[in-house]
């Protein structure tokens, strides 16, 4: 070993051997080992005593965050808000029949049509908060009338009631409770005023068919009296006798005489509601039906829009009507607002008058929300559907291949009118007496490019409109469906789940997520804080009722059967959709 070398075995000194020595020596004489604190253990008390400071002061960092946070909340109630305290406005919105494919129709055909990015959204799609549970008291397909009732009500009832429970025994509605409360009210649609969903609002009877009878509580002539202020849409058929053109009611009854007797301001054509200026010039109670039955598909209208106002129209007019009646009153308003025909276009398969549905609802929206924002009166918009109606699909299989994935909106684009408008013109040359003499195939050919701009058509399609003539509202949506691959797996409702949308998310944070469509309900009442008028509304109802034996206006007890065939009556192709 060279000089100054350290043998390979020798210990280096250091704290940690010197302990180990230490230890060893304590063994061998048996004798407790004395220690001085040591580098390493300065150390480690050191780290203790940063990690104990440390802990401290992120939990007094946390209560001081939890402080502000609750004193910032009751400074800006906006931050973290409940229900409002003084006077507020509800706007309830339903798109009747919009699934979630019905949005991806319409935006994509808006993309393709006005030339837009990808990314380009619709008005709906930047409120969406939140999905709704659709079925019905006795069935998981629901239609309109259970599905407005839940909305109405907050309960369930069976396919057919109107604001009516599964017992028969009527439901006080949250219009009705907010009349009660001192709200002033508003319905507005694009179908017939008598149909399931205004008619749940402020009507009770025991089947969506009983339309005569809904007329004339709309009015006033039911066991409430009048809950309703202002009143837009169509079916004036239901409001005039049978012995006068134009009147569908099966007594002799003039409700329009009837209205005025209770005070209503009736008008009837697009002369008297642009008369209105958009509701600057309208006086409550106020009466507006604009079609026999239903108001056109918007694809249509547009085209005859010197006879009837637009949902955006009749939208704009009823929120400026009713702000201005509740200027200088403790108490705001409560307007339902009804995209009808969605479900009708959903009914005939037809993606063309889909879209265009869609997109004057879309219109409806923005004008409201522009209203809230601009109001000063704080106010909320709230919106869903009753329910889907088609199985629509944005892709569909034409043949055993493997399918291509294409969708074809330029095929909708190209079309000038709806299928039920096209339909309705080979009806009235089928009953023409000129219709003999002319080549009913050329005929069909032209009328289908004319009004869909389809030139391919087939001549099995041809000849299957001539053989079913009956079914042509469907066979001549079917002829755009396959042209454009849009699929649909019914002609009625569907059970899928629908959107939930608002115009303030902090205000709808109760909606958010999913949840049944009864919650909806229950939602409309506790945001205008209604409880207790409806507890009191539907006592008050079922007093009545017993007074009345349930005859003179809930109507009696439907069975079953009964029921089927209003459903499949608002199915014919005669009759029309719904």
């Amino acid at each position: 070993m060279a000089r100054g070398e350290e043998p390979m075995l020798t210990r280096r000194p250091s704290s940690h051997n010197d302990e180990r020595a230490t230890e060893e020596d304590a063994l061998l004489t048996g004798q407790r080992p004395h220690r001085q604190p040591s580098a390493s253990r300065w150390a480690r008390y050191r780290e203790i005593a940063l990690f104990t400071w440390g802990l401290v002061a992120t939990a007094a960092i946390i209560v001081l965050a939890v402080v502000y946070q609750h004193q910032t909340s009751e400074a800006n109630p906006e931050t973290h808000r409940e229900r409002p305290n003084g006077k507020r406005n509800l706007v309830f919105m339903v798109s009747d029949g919009m699934g979630p494919a019905s949005l991806a129709l319409t935006r994509g055909f808006r993309q393709h049509v006005n030339e837009l990015s990808w990314d380009d959204t619709l008005t709906l799609d930047k409120h969406f908060i939140g999905n709704s549970r659709t079925r019905s008291s006795n069935s998981l397909v629901t239609d309109s009338a259970a599905g407005a009732t839940a909305f109405s009500c907050g309960h369930k009832s069976y396919n057919g009631a109107i604001s009516v429970m599964p017992d028969h025994t009527p439901c006080g509605s949250v219009m009705e409770a907010a009349k009660r409360a001192g709200y002033t009210t508003g319905l507005v649609v694009t179908t017939r005023i008598t149909d399931a969903t205004p008619a749940c609002f402020a009507a009770h009877v025991r089947t969506r068919a009983m339309e005569d009878q809904i007329a004339d509580q709309l009015i006033g002539n039911g066991p409430l009296g009048r809950n309703v202020d202002l009143i837009l849409g169509g079916g004036r058929c239901h409001f005039l006798p049978n012995t006068t053109v134009g009147g569908c009611r099966a007594d002799g009854k003039d409700l329009i005489e009837k209205a005025d007797e209770h005070g209503w301001n009736y008008i009837a054509s697009r002369e008297d509601f642009d008369g209105l200026d958009l509701g600057s010039s309208v006086k409550l109670p106020l009466l507006g039906l604009f079609a026999p039955t239903d108001i056109p598909f918007e694809i249509d209208r547009r085209h005859v829009n010197d006879q009837y106002p637009s949902l955006e129209e009749m939208a704009k007019t009823a929120l400026r009507a009713l702000s201005d009646a509740t200027k200088d009153s403790d108490q705001g308003f409560f307007l339902m607002i009804e995209g009808s025909r969605i479900d009708h276009a959903g009914h005939n398969n037809d993606p063309a008058a889909q879209v265009h549905e869609v997109l004057a609802y879309d219109r409806a929206m923005q004008a409201v929300i522009d209203f809230l924002e601009d109001d000063d009166t704080e106010g909320l918009m709230v919106a869903t559907s009753d329910h889907e109606t088609g199985g629509l699909a944005t892709a569909r299989q034409l043949n055993v291949n493997y399918p291509e994935y294409l969708w074809y909106p330029g095929v909708l684009a190209n079309a000038t009118h709806s299928t039920e408008h096209t339909a309705r013109l080979y009806f009235s040359h089928l009953s023409s007496p000129k219709h003999s003499g002319v080549d009913l195939r050329k005929y069909l050919t032209t009328l289908i490019d004319d009004n869909l701009g389809i030139k391919d058509v087939t001549r099995e399609e041809i000849d299957h409109l001539i053989e079913h003539p009956v079914l042509s509202p469907w066979t001549i949506a079917d002829i755009i469906s396959k042209r454009s691959q849009t699929g649909w797996s019914t002609h009625g409702h569907t059970a899928v789940d629908v959107n939930i949308y608002s115009s303030d998310r902090h205000a709808s944070k109760k909606l958010h997520g999913n949840h049944e469509n009864t919650e909806v309900g229950e939602f409309l009442r506790w945001y205008l804080d209604v409880e207790g008028e409806v507890e009191e509304v539907t006592k008050e109802l079922k007093d009545k009722l017993e007074i009345s034996s349930g005859e003179s206006w809930l109507g009696s007890i439907p069975s079953q059967e009964e029921l089927a065939k209003v459903s499949s009556h608002l199915m014919s192709p005669q009759r029309g959709f719904d």
